[in-house]
């Protein structure tokens, strides 16, 4: 259980992504969590940087085969390429600018 000054897993998130780009998989490693979930987060952060002059960047993922990028929803990990069929998606990455 958190104390009261300790920051929650969706604030070391955002910290996280103010020093560097890292995708879902990261971020799940890194704070033993699923991919699902840092996804939540992640969309989480993006709702409260509404109120401020910060930002969530995100590099959408793209297909390795034919670098199809035009996915509906880029804070997300599809599983195959709408184009070329392809299952080799690169996933997104996110940032707080």
């Amino acid at each position: 259980m958190q104390g009261v000054d300790e920051p929650t897993t969706r604030q070391l998130i955002a910290d996280h992504l103010r020093a560097e780009a890292l995708v879902a998989s990261a971020i799940a490693s890194e704070f033993d969590i699923t991919t699902d979930q840092a996804l939540s987060h992640v969309r989480h952060i993006a709702r409260s940087l509404d109120a401020t002059d910060e930002e969530l960047l995100v590099a959408p993922p793209e297909c390795r085969d034919c670098g199809f990028s035009a996915f509906d929803d880029p804070v997300n990990r599809p599983s195959r390429c709408p184009d070329c069929k392809s299952e080799a998606i690169a996933e997104p990455a996110f940032r707080v600018d």
